[in-house]
């Protein structure tokens, strides 16, 4: 007898269908075909004491399973569930005339209980996609799948309820996720407020262009100055997702195995914080089982790197195609994939080894020569590819000490939506640009055109300070921004001037607490 069971394996951050093929035959062999890992192969063990604990008996009859298409890897136990399902009405144990209505994924506990998986959106997404009725899930993960419209998903606790359901005996209710309800209900919440934050007005307006455009950012600064504090601090004045960008990061983090037990869709934009020990492959992705990396996982959010120098160069130079691209494209010997990639850079870094180059008055006790040396981890191309960068000294005591509180993380909040709702609409028109920071040369010509006062700010600061053309065109992205806040359509010398000093590193005379402009 030959059983057709559908299951899915996931590639990149989708996934496809996955035919589960079982011939029952007489004699006695088992064997798994279609390019299982080893985990698959195991399931065997798995698949008969899970049967023999939910009150079957494992069938001794010879049993062939073809996992189809047999040219993709399948990797993991989460085809425990399908297998069994399919031995099951294989060797007739159950009657089930609505098998192929249904995916079905879960890995098997010895006691047949039902343990949760990776990737259950984007197969929920692909189940959609390829017209099936429903989807049988571990339970754990049934919150996570039913954000998908017309698909019922059923959360599942053991093998024992899903043959029961599968052959008419029981019912199982599908799990219901009102997802503009549930994503409208928690979007906006944080913990941290730049409220708490004294002083630092010059660093919390660099953030709100940063945010505003999305523009990636250096702070610099003493040991102390609240370079982590504020950073931690910017989720809550980015722009709120959109339903398409909560879906896609949520994709990700499925993929991953991030999402909490269950969790629904994603409603804050991601924070990822990586130690400065992270390996190259933990960084873009990759690996023996292709996970997404930290760059990945901060899609549509934010990467912080703290302490940027002490980043191995091989971790760190890695970034420099994905912050141009906005996308990953992973090469191994066994496998090709492409993972999304448009983060938000925030890095901070000290100026020197000690830590006090730009102190207002404790002395640095580097050697001659440190400074530069310390600065020179951090590759040219990188640091051209980062738009602000801002210079942040410690705050004065009677500042700290004062318990008048900050402009709220709200108030900032509604000036970049404001000026995020003008850049929906500049580029309405434009597939895959959506702020400021994303625009190309053919948008920039249009969009960013100064006039006569303007262009003479800007070739004497790129004369003076030799820049290059990279940063040309991240001066004129964060002057547009700038002008977004304003509600301007024009970009003035105001606003050149402005991006022109965010350009820290850029200036010879950098060191100094003045700003030359």
């Amino acid at each position: 007898m030959l059983v057709k069971t559908y299951a899915a394996a996931v590639q990149g951050i989708d996934a496809r269908v996955i035919t589960i093929e079982t011939a029952i035959t007489r004699g006695v062999q088992y064997c798994i075909v279609g390019l299982p890992d080893t985990a698959v192969k195991e399931s065997h063990e798995r698949v008969r004491a899970a049967l023999t604990h939910s009150g079957y008996t494992m069938p001794r009859t010879a049993a062939v399973i073809n996992m189809a298409p047999a040219d993709i890897r399948k990797e993991g136990a989460a085809y425990d569930l399908p297998i069994a399902v399919s031995l099951l009405v294989g060797t007739q144990i159950i009657k089930s005339e609505v098998l192929d209505r249904y995916m079905i994924m879960g890995e098997l506990s010895l006691d047949g209980s039902v343990q949760p998986i990776r990737g259950a959106l984007p197969m929920a997404i692909e189940a959609r996609a390829r017209g099936f009725k429903g989807m049988i899930l571990p339970a754990a993960n049934a919150t996570e799948a039913a954000v998908v419209n017309n698909l019922e998903v059923y959360g599942v606790e053991n093998l024992r309820q899903v043959a029961d359901f599968l052959s008419g005996n029981a019912t199982l209710q599908p799990t219901i996720v009102d997802t503009r309800a549930e994503f409208a209900r928690e979007a906006g919440h944080f913990d941290l407020d730049f409220s708490d934050v004294k002083g630092q007005e010059n660093v919390k307006r660099a953030f709100e262009v940063a945010c505003a455009g999305g523009h990636n950012i250096l702070l610099i600064g003493p040991p102390g100055s609240g370079k982590s504090m504020m950073a931690k601090r910017l989720p809550s004045i980015m722009p709120p997702l959109t339903l398409g960008e909560a879906l896609e990061t949520t994709k990700i983090h499925s993929v991953a195995g991030k999402l909490r037990r269950g969790s629904r869709l994603m409603t804050v934009r991601p924070f990822r914080a990586p130690h400065h020990t992270i390996s190259p492959v933990a960084m873009v992705g990759g690996g023996s089982n292709p996970m997404p990396g930290e760059i990945s996982l901060a899609h549509n959010g934010i990467l912080f790197l703290d302490e940027f120098p002490e980043f191995p160069r091989t971790v760190l130079e890695v970034l420099r195609q994905p912050l141009e691209d906005r996308h990953i494209s992973v090469s191994r010997a066994r496998y090709q994939l492409d993972y999304p990639a448009s983060f938000m850079l925030v890095a901070s870094m000290n100026p020197c080894p000690c830590g006090y180059y730009t102190h207002p008055t404790k002395p640095c006790t580097c050697a001659p020569g440190a400074v530069g040396k310390y600065l020179g981890r951090i590759s040219g191309p990188l640091l051209d590819r980062i738009d602000i960068q801002c210079e942040i000294m410690p705050v004065a005591f009677d500042e700290l000490h004062t318990r008048a509180q900050g402009e709220s993380s709200a108030d900032i909040r509604a000036r970049v939506m404001a000026a995020r709702k003008i850049q929906a609409e500049r580029f309405a028109n434009e597939p895959g640009v959506h702020c400021n920071a994303q625009m190309n040369t053919r948008l920039m010509q249009q969009y960013c055109a100064l006039d006569a006062d303007a262009t003479a700010i800007l070739k004497r600061v790129m004369t003076k300070y030799d820049m290059s053309a990279r940063a040309y065109d991240r001066i004129l992205k964060v002057a547009r921004t700038i002008a977004d806040l304003a509600g301007s359509e024009a970009i003035t010398p105001a606003h050149i001037s402005e991006a022109v000093s965010y350009r820290t590193l850029d200036r010879s005379s950098w060191g100094s607490t003045a700003i030359t402009r």
